[in-house]
């Protein structure tokens, strides 16, 4: 009984001292953090906690993100991947407690009669019976927090790998954004494409009439059949554009290549209000920072674990149960049998294997401190570029518009003064192909103008992110936290 009580207070000793926990606990570095943009959006709305792809006013491209979010692969492989990192949470986690199994044995057997030098007669029963019930269990005691080190590591784990998640989903919605914005700048093309060649086919036959009856010369009509030509010379390479877009689109919705519907045109197709967020919210915001937070705080749990093995381990094992040669009896009288015990290992002599595991976990942890820093540099950049990019291409646009309209007036007087003869027919080919290109270049634009928003939105992250990731088939553990507070 004296030893009983020993053995208690030990255990309640131990349990006192696994309070204590080797290694660094997690400090969220520093960060210079740039006081504003240097482009100025200080007046914007602040939209980017909204789905801000509804603000194209375009329910077409609302489908689309939306069966993108159900059905693309990336995010089916990573939601996977939340899955597998959630069950290795649950195996580190799981070692902070008792390991109880149980075994059951049951046997029968015949002694031979022929035993040695005991020989029973042939009428002796040397058959028995053997039942035995145990449950055991088995108890590492977390002394210096190496488990629940290794438990805090698997945890931010997770919430990298659900972070990384996130920026898919963020990626996915842009891509689509993007794509289907730039499917229709090529189907505003070829409509330019089209409408031109039928034009100038229009004006090459009246042409080749004209020639006939002997009012043009042959240079004329052959810069008229060059000029139709150039206008047929583009339509391929756009339906060949407009084919490419169609099956990336395709495979970003998670679905066989094919065509791909259509909702507003470029023209109509509304950009979204330009957020405006302080630099510091990014921390908070893009889903690639907050993985990388993550992958730190993980680098700097696994210090401890790597400290830990200094020290000793201390685990307990025990088993309570009954044996009985009889079945009927195995639970009562004088069949119960237990066993106690306390096993301690601790390192003597590694030839520097220990200081080489913290040494690494020490370096791995500074890879992912500076991989932390540069994933903010990165983002800051991001933020700031798409700012410039999305004010000068509003500036390019206006200028385009500006000269589709110069260049529409410019072919009517050529060929208004053409008609009259006051020029040669140069001119008005100089102006038809001015035109065109330039009708060309404004729907490239138009194009350009919405995607420098929606490369906006997806420097700058925001709770849209969250509000897609609803739309995605994962399904989130309520028992754990979404990210780090």
């Amino acid at each position: 009984m004296k030893l009983d009580a020993r053995l208690l207070r030990a255990l309640l000793l131990a349990l006192s001292l696994s309070g204590c926990m080797v290694g660094p606990d997690y400090v969220r570095p520093a960060i210079d953090v740039p006081a504003a943009w240097r482009i100025d959006e200080g007046e914007a709305r602040d939209l980017s906690g909204t789905a801000w792809w509804e603000q194209f006013d375009d329910p077409v491209l609302n489908d689309l993100i939306v069966s993108a979010l159900a059905q693309n692969k990336d995010v089916r492989i990573a939601t996977a991947r939340i899955e597998e990192y959630r069950g290795r949470l649950a195996v580190t986690r799981s070692q902070l407690f008792p390991q109880v199994g149980a075994n059951v044995d049951a046997a029968r057997q015949r002694a031979s009669h022929q035993n040695g030098f005991i020989t029973y007669p042939d009428s002796a029963d040397t058959r028995s019976n053997s039942y035995q019930v145990l449950v055991s269990a088995s108890w590492e005691i977390d002394l210096w927090g190496q488990l629940r080190r290794a438990t805090e590591a698997a945890r931010d784990d997770l919430l990298a790998t659900t972070e990384a998640k996130r920026a898919v989903v963020l990626s996915l919605i842009a891509s689509v954004a993007s794509n289907y914005i730039l499917l229709r700048n090529f189907d505003r093309q070829l409509e330019i494409s089209r409408q031109t060649a039928k034009s100038r086919g229009e004006s090459l036959h009246v042409f080749e009439l004209r020639f006939r009856g002997g009012v043009v010369s042959a240079l004329e009509l052959s810069q008229n059949q060059s000029q139709y030509q150039d206008a047929l010379a583009s339509i391929p390479p756009l339906e060949e554009q407009i084919a490419a877009t169609e099956n990336l689109l395709s495979v970003l919705l998670g679905r066989n290549p094919g065509p791909i519907a259509r909702g507003r045109s470029i023209d109509a197709l509304r950009a979204p209000l330009i957020p405006a967020d302080l630099p510091s919210a990014l921390l908070d915001q893009r889903p690639d920072i907050r993985q990388a937070e993550e992958q730190l705080a993980a680098a700097n749990a696994r210090i401890g674990v790597a400290q830990a093995a200094y020290f000793p381990t201390i685990s307990l094992t025990g088993a309570l149960g009954s044996a009985s040669g009889q079945l009927s009896s195995l639970f009562t009288g004088p069949t119960g049998v237990w066993s106690f015990g306390a096993g301690l290992v601790a390192p003597i002599f590694t030839a520097g294997a220990i200081a080489g595991q913290v040494q690494q976990a020490e370096a791995q942890q500074q890879e992912a401190l500076f991989n932390y820093q540069r994933s903010i540099l990165n983002a800051f950049a991001d933020v700031d570029n798409a700012l410039a990019d999305h004010s000068t291409s509003l500036e390019r646009l206006a200028a385009l518009r500006a000269e589709v309209e110069a260049n529409t007036n410019y072919a009517r007087l050529a060929r208004l003064r053409y008609e009259n003869g006051y020029t040669s027919y140069i001119e008005v080919l100089d102006a038809d192909k001015r035109l065109f290109s330039s009708q060309l270049q404004l729907a490239a634009q138009q194009a350009q103008a919405l995607n420098t928003s929606v490369n906006l939105y997806q420097a700058i992250g925001g709770g849209w992110v969250g509000i897609a990731e609803s739309e995605t088939t994962s399904s989130s553990d309520p028992s754990e936290p979404e990210s780090r507070p």
